[in-house]
């Protein structure tokens, strides 16, 4: 139970492995997950380590995978994946793998190069199949321009003309006519046709045909050298309709012959494709897990007869049979007849920090781990803060409403948690929230909670019991008599009075009376109620955590920091805001509403205590012997100020001063006074100050909690009321319309703005009013060797 509230005890044990072995059980190791290996090699480079050839073996089978991987996704087919995580292959099953992989690589590489060559002859065929089809047109049109519209220089010009033909990306043609028109000066024919159906080249593009009517060699010339420029490809056309005809028939039946070997090459393709998708998940956890192992192994000493790893591990204690059974496991299976050897070492060294989490614990911890990683075995914030942050959260999120839907949301998650974990979803915002979703849950829930205490649902309250004020019998001094429908209507505002007999039957059951909800002054009455309560729940939670402080030290066995560090330091908090608070609460129970008007303010009186002012007349006491116990306690809290800051650095070097004479012979552990004292004033002045300031930081819990409030109420008048206004048959499409900007609003403004900044707020006032009362958070996180974390992505170099 002891490991709840802090870090599992640690242990570092050495491992002696037999060379045959070591392969198995660094297995078995792995999969349990239970231990983190040691580098016994840091000066030894990474290329000189003994199993440096296997690591380099497992990445070039990871890459052909890889490479694998790419053709089946590009080839848009569905990878399986079982959720199978099969056995590490031994490591004689390594050069089938290497074969298997080298063959499926060489396999789809040459299947790719083939497809490309056809591909590429395809598109060719294709392009000149356009330009056979469209030149006898062009032809055709140049005849009867000829013919019928140019003039007889023209006429000459294409009795002896010479032509080039091909195609081109449509976008270029504009720009590839101005040029040739410039360099040329005018003395080309182009002609040009879009080709309808885009062309694979190699993606989908939209290509035109053209044809350019020229004279000499010199035109030629320039004529091709554009057309280079341009990326355009020029293909042999011949210059009569009856060879243009016949090589058109031929380029048909090629392209048909070359379809059908291309359909035969991707029905391979994709079979020998849909076979690797089936088990390229298998393969990938058993090439990872092989890298992992030899990895490891490269972390181990090799004794001088080269037939033992020496291996160094952190473990946990409570874990030292399942470690044990697990070597015992790898030995059998590796056929050695040697068995593997465990010993526990005593070590100065500091362990590293562990604490065992489950699915619903793990977020916690998570939150405390982003602060700083635990010192060993010091006191474990998450556990508390299971409760404390989601009710410190719902303190400033309180509303019935809004809880429930955020409690549906995570509830969803919660219940679908497995179908949602298969899926695997690569959203980075949907897997933070889903690892969060037992965090939301709970703040969901304390929000409805505080939601009913606060009697707020949708910035509305509910009536639930009936209001316990009454204005039937009011008087109506002005009018002699009591109040009356009349009166009610005539009057914008009237004021109960709770000390006339009937006004007021009694507090409403649970939470604020409903009546709150229409008073004018009803800001005025939530802005004391929560400011008092928000100075309550932080003092709790600060002398809280000064109270764990003691555990630490009771643990480590430090009575120095109980006498002369946590009992000033209670004394000093508890003296002084516990007293605020003592106040609080003495003020509610002493004054009833006949004589609540002359009731004192609490603020004055807390300022007029450190002030020693007891002569205002303005503020009256509480209470008898009010002065005599707030300078005892003022006194008290001044004299723990020395006893942190003096008394226990002059002590520190009384005990340094005195083993340093006790034991002479012995090397004497370096004391610098200095440090100590400039350290101990820092912490003092820290602490005494922050005393102040964490108190004060509390109060975001009024603020935001009434800002909260105060949002949900602007959004409800803004928009919903509009909707409720109408009357007519047609307020039902318009209440329906503006319903659903209300809920669009609520969600984006309410629940995920407001939300995310009350979760902001809780964060920092566990992290530092809280947190750091007791929790240091210098420790170093513990990781051990496990395929799980590795698969998962989340191993660290």
């Amino acid at each position: 139970m002891g490991e709840l509230f802090r870090s599992e005890e640690m242990t570092l044990a050495q491992l002696f492995l037999q060379s045959e072995a070591a392969y198995c059980c660094v297995s078995e190791l792995g999969e349990i997950g239970m231990v983190q290996f040691r580098d016994l090699n840091p000066d030894v480079n990474v290329f000189q380590r003994k199993f440096v050839n296997e690591v380099r073996r497992c990445e070039e089978m990871d890459r052909k995978l890889r490479f694998v991987e790419k053709e089946i996704k590009k080839a848009n087919i569905q990878i399986v994946d079982t959720g199978e995580n099969p056995e590490v292959p031994s490591p004689r099953d390594m050069i089938d793998m290497e074969a298997t992989f080298e063959k499926l690589e060489n396999e789809l590489k040459e299947i790719n190069t083939n497809q490309e060559a056809l591909k590429k002859n395809f598109l060719e065929l294709t392009e000149l199949k356009h330009i056979l089809r469209r030149t006898q047109q062009f032809f055709d049109e140049v005849c009867f321009i000829v013919a019928f519209l140019l003039c007889a220089r023209m006429k000459m010009f294409f009795a002896c003309y010479r032509f080039v033909a091909g195609v081109i990306g449509r976008e270029r043609i504009p720009t590839f006519e101005r040029m040739l028109w410039r360099v040329c000066r005018g003395n080309v024919f182009l002609r040009q046709a879009e080709i309808e159906d885009p062309l694979e080249d190699p993606t989908l593009v939209h290509k035109s045909v053209f044809i350019i009517f020229f004279q000499g060699d010199q035109l030629k010339n320039r004529v091709k050298k554009i057309c280079e420029g341009f990326r355009a490809t020029l293909y042999p056309c011949p210059e009569t309709p009856q060879e243009r005809k016949e090589m058109l028939a031929g380029v048909n039946a090629r392209i048909d012959d070359l379809q059908m070997v291309l359909n035969q090459t991707e029905d391979h393709r994709q079979r020998v494709l849909q076979a690797a998708a089936k088990t390229v998940r298998v393969w990938f956890i058993k090439v990872r897990k092989m890298k992992a192992i030899y990895h490891t192994l490269n972390l181990c000493n090799i004794d001088v007869t080269q037939k033992c790893l020496i291996a160094e591990v952190w473990c946990p204690v409570s874990d030292m049979d399942s470690i044990q059974f697990a070597l015992r496991r790898g030995t059998e299976k590796s056929g050695s007849t040697v068995p593997s050897i465990l010993n526990r070492m005593q070590t100065n060294q500091t362990p590293p920090t562990y604490n065992k989490t489950s699915k619903f614990t793990s977020g916690f911890q998570s939150i405390v781990d982003a602060y700083g990683i635990g010192s060993y075995r010091e006191m474990n914030p998450a556990p508390y803060t299971i409760i404390t942050f989601p009710f410190l959260f719902a303190v400033m999120f309180g509303d019935l409403g809004h809880g429930v839907l955020m409690t549906s949301a995570a509830l969803y998650l919660v219940l679908r948690e497995t179908r949602l974990i298969a899926q695997k979803s690569d959203n980075e915002m949907f897997n933070m929230v889903f690892a969060g979703r037992y965090i939301i849950l709970l703040m969901g829930i304390f929000s409805m909670y505080t939601g009913l205490i606060y009697n707020d649902c949708f910035s509305k309250s509910l009536n639930i019991f009936g209001s316990g004020w009454s204005v039937r019998p009011m008087f109506d001094s002005k009018r002699g008599g009591n109040w009356t429908f009349d009166t009610l209507k005539g009057s914008a505002a009237l004021q109960l009075d709770p000390a006339v007999d009937g006004v007021f039957s009694g507090p409403y059951p649970i939470g604020i009376d409903p009546i709150w909800n229409i008073a004018i002054n009803k800001l005025s009455f939530l802005n004391s109620f929560k400011m008092k309560m928000s100075v309550i729940l932080g003092v709790s939670h600060m002398l809280f955590g000064v109270t764990l402080s003691l555990f630490n030290h009771l643990y480590f066995q430090k009575p120095l920091n109980i006498y002369l560090g946590f009992i000033p330091e209670i004394l000093f908090m508890a003296c002084l805001f516990g007293y605020l608070v003592i106040l609080v609460f003495y003020k509610w129970v002493s004054y009833n509403v006949h004589i609540s008007k002359d009731a004192p303010s609490l603020l004055i009186a807390f300022i007029n205590m450190f002030l020693f002012n007891y002569s205002d007349t303005t503020n009256k006491p509480l209470y008898r012997g009010q002065m005599a116990i707030q300078i005892i306690l003022i006194v008290i809290a001044l004299a723990c100020v020395p006893c942190m800051l003096i008394v226990k650095t002059l002590v520190l070097r009384r005990q340094h001063m005195w083993k340093k004479h006790l034991f002479k012979t012995c090397k004497a552990h370096t004391f610098n006074f200095g440090d100590v004292a400039v350290h101990q004033a820092i912490h003092t002045i820290e602490y005494c100050l922050g005393c102040i300031s964490n108190t004060a930081s509390y109060l975001r819990l009024w603020a935001l909690s009434l800002a909260h409030a105060q949002l949900s109420e602007v959004l409800w008048k803004m928009v919903m009321h509009i909707g409720l206004s109408s009357k007519s048959i047609g307020g039902f499409v318009l209440l329906a319309i503006v319903f659903y900007f209300f809920a669009v609003l609520t969600v984006a403004i309410l629940l995920i703005m407001e939300g995310l900044s009350a979760f902001l707020h809780a964060l920092r006032l566990h992290w530092v009013e809280f947190q750091n009362k007791f929790y240091c958070g210098q420790g170093f996180k513990f990781l051990p060797f496990t395929f799980e974390s590795i698969l998962e992505g989340r191993s660290e170099d």
